[in-house]
């Protein structure tokens, strides 16, 4: 699914107007990452406040649902991480912005989803029988929680996009709510029945459209701070006409922020009360971030903050690569400041490709390195190319130290 384009509706005279550096320190504190991280509330609570947490399946330093509470955290142990996301019945998986781990307790607020979902009917492939829909509820009814190759085999032949019946039928189950996936096992999806995993009190309840809308839209500028329809509407991937519906009561308030519209001129905006009752402070985290981190899931929005054009390049065929396969942006002081494309070779970790936009952030770049090679179990860092060659002894100092 993609987001409607937002169309040209009135918005409310704003309450206050915001300098491009506030609003840039609201969105970094709304994400987690200035200020104390929340380690009481540990890799749940990170879920919890972003709202949705999107998996991916490249894997380079760690996959990407890792590296988001590594972010916000520090060097939490991966085992930890997914014990968090998986089994304990704290979660589940859904399309939000995207394929996306999302807690438990959000739930009701996809209902909206599954039912538009059930009205569309045709999902994922062709059409499938009833008897194979029935057959895989059943058989997952009688023998608990099940991967797709345990209900009978995910593919119909080598081929990655040529999924057997039985899984069309069960993705489609989990697409309608009658199926829900709370676990993985050796990264697969395993599938259970809703009305056995998921809470009763939240499995029954069932809030309108409306209702659904207005919560994840409030939801979304809590986890953006401030937002653009556009971001509010790139969160989770609604439609215009769904935010519009909802956007006025959604408790969020309308602020005019500066050098956020074209050739620098203020744009709208829409904020989140909490974010706007004090000056974001505290300590700015230096960490790589996953190109799939909700800080940075829209690219306008990236640029629009950060002045960095950022995108993944793991799809671009190889010579045409500018930063490299999976380039992390820096960040460190407030700001995105470089990017590493890593990898791994053993105890090593290797940064195959590096750029920095100042020299003054090469002690950043070292931290950011040396910290992500000891989450990993690398005891030694290798960089390859840097851009700026003149900054290797000062680089190679530090990482050495």
């Amino acid at each position: 699914m993609t987001a409607s384009t937002p169309a040209a509706i009135p918005t409310p005279a704003p309450v206050t107007t915001l300098g491009a550096d506030d609003a840039r320190r609201i969105a970094l504190r709304a994400q987690g990452l200035l200020g104390a991280p929340d380690r009481h509330g540990g890799v749940r609570g990170v879920l919890r406040h972003l709202g949705a947490v999107q998996l991916d399946t490249i894997s380079v330093l760690a996959r990407s649902h890792e590296l988001i509470p590594y972010a916000r955290l520090g060097a939490v142990g991966r085992p930890a991480v997914e014990a968090a996301y998986w089994g304990a019945g704290a979660s589940f998986e859904y399309w939000s912005h995207a394929a996306c781990v999302l807690p438990i307790e959000e739930w009701p607020l996809f209902a909206f989803r599954r039912r538009r979902y059930r009205e569309r009917g045709h999902l994922w492939g062709h059409q499938v029988s009833p008897e194979t829909y029935r057959h895989v509820l059943d058989k997952l009814r009688a023998e608990g929680p099940l991967t797709s190759t345990e209900l009978g085999g995910a593919k119909k032949t080598a081929e990655w996009w040529d999924w057997s019946d039985t899984k069309i039928a069960v993705e489609r189950a989990l697409a309608f709510g009658d199926v829900v996936c709370t676990a993985r096992r050796s990264w697969k999806r395993v599938y259970a029945l809703a009305e056995q995993a998921v809470p009763a009190e939240l499995f029954e309840a069932e809030p309108t459209d409306e209702e659904c809308l207005r919560t994840l839209v409030a939801q979304s500028g809590a986890a953006l701070g401030v937002a653009t329809r556009a971001d509010l509407l790139d969160y989770h991937r609604l439609r215009a006409d769904q935010l519009d519906a909802v956007l006025a009561d959604s408790g969020l308030v309308p602020v005019e922020v500066a050098g956020w519209g074209p050739n620098g001129s203020p744009a709208a905006a829409w904020a989140d009360p909490a974010a706007l009752a004090g000056t974001p402070r505290g300590r700015h985290r230096t960490t790589l971030l996953s190109p799939f981190d909700s800080l940075i899931w829209d690219r306008a929005r990236t640029e629009r903050i950060f002045g960095m054009a950022h995108r993944l390049e793991a799809y671009t065929p190889k010579h045409k690569r500018v930063h490299g396969y999976f380039a992390m942006p820096l960040l460190a002081g407030g700001r995105l400041v470089g990017r590493v494309d890593p990898a791994r070779e053993g105890k090593t970790l290797v940064a195959r490709q590096v750029s920095l936009d100042s020299a003054r952030h090469v002690e950043a770049l070292a931290a950011a390195l040396r910290e992500a090679a000891a989450w990993v179990g690398c005891s030694d860092v290798r960089v390859e190319v840097l851009r700026d060659e003149a900054l290797r002894p000062a680089l190679e100092g530090l990482l050495n130290a």
